[in-house]
């Protein structure tokens, strides 16, 4: 599988503004092909380059003219309202649900859109690991380690980013699942983004703070994007899978109210229903994202070892709770967490 070098991408900007330069005609079609925009969450960028290689080839053998999918990468959350705002996206694939839902909140997407795909409309999985520095010098082996002296974590802020938010989750529920109050709970996350050095605002962000400037002893990410920068690193990094962490479930969906006035519904109806297929749950596995079609994740077992996975309702009633209790302003986190000035 070919790697793309994490410098590639320095600024989320340069990735948003590559997508506007060929979307804004819209009509669902470009030089007498069609087109759709893909709008999806920081660090997916190789995933989607992978499975849009393997599925525009398809498209034009069964229907005879050329497709490109576009695609939009930034923080979960910022994706989510450029949507709102009116970007025109014919599909989302971002990082929560409840980011996909606000967007059908506002009309954007239809009601019961989730039962739409199969599995929930939930193509694959994913949770949170450790990346530490070659020899794994501060001895980081589970959550309790990352409030170790002199430790310092880097990981996106959970204002802007799924990656982020996800961290916070998981961190909070690392002591509440082993018997912890809510109070050891908000002590120990305190303690975690007191000694960040950074918070960047997305995935990528993150991981270029922690490989590329040095920072940090140890980042907290998503397990395709900690392959990902151990590849690149050359034995410089390595990751290190907590006995326990966060279920993550990045939820797909049509935008209705965009392939309606662009008539690409059919397009991308059939484009997200080929990601459930053997071939694209293949591409998902090698880029480290776990397939949900059990033949599939049993051939690639060997690449994912067994974490004791708990879902967001452990720590919260849903992500929207979670938004509310812990993200919205004035909440948990700004709470715990204030910006240097």
């Amino acid at each position: 599988m070919r790697r793309f070098p994490l410098f590639a991408f320095p600024l989320v900007a340069i990735a948003v503004a590559g997508f506007f330069s060929g979307c804004e005609k819209g009509a669902g079609s470009s030089g007498g092909g069609d087109q759709i925009l893909n709008v999806s969450y920081d660090p997916t960028r190789e995933l989607w380059k992978a499975l849009n290689a393997a599925y525009e080839p398809k498209y034009k053998a069964e229907h005879k003219k050329p497709l490109t999918v576009k695609q939009s990468h930034a923080g979960s959350g910022p994706q989510a309202r450029a949507v709102i705002d009116g970007l025109e996206a014919d599909v989302v694939t971002l990082a929560l649900w409840s980011d996909t839902d606000a967007i059908h909140q506002k009309g954007l997407i239809a009601d019961g859109w989730e039962e739409r795909l199969p599995n929930h409309s939930v193509a694959y999985t994913s949770t949170l690991v450790f990346v530490v520095r070659k020899g794994n010098p501060q001895g980081i082996k589970d959550w309790p380690d990352l409030v170790k002296p002199g430790v310092e974590v880097i990981v996106p802020s959970p204002k802007t980013s799924g990656n982020g938010k996800l961290a916070f989750l998981a961190a909070w529920g690392s002591v509440i699942l082993n018997g912890g109050t809510e109070e050891q709970a908000r002590e120990f996350v305190t303690t975690i983004y007191r000694n960040a050095p950074v918070l960047d605002t997305g995935a990528r962000g993150a991981t270029t703070s922690f490989a590329q400037r040095g920072l940090g002893n140890v980042h907290l990410t998503w397990e395709s994007e900690a392959h990902l920068e151990v590849d690149e690193s050359k034995g410089a990094l390595e990751i290190v899978f907590p006995p326990t962490s966060i279920l993550a479930e990045p939820y797909v969906a049509v935008v209705d109210k965009v392939v309606d006035q662009r008539g690409t519904r059919a397009i991308a109806e059939e484009y997200l229903k080929f990601l459930y297929t053997p071939e694209a749950q293949e591409i998902i596995a090698k880029h480290f994202y776990r397939p949900i079609d059990p033949a599939v994740l049993e051939a690639h077992r060997g690449q994912f070892p067994e974490i004791k996975l708990f879902p967001v309702s452990a720590v919260a009633k849903d992500l929207n709770d979670a938004q509310v209790r812990f993200f919205n302003d004035g909440a948990e986190f700004d709470k715990i967490y204030q910006p240097s000035k």
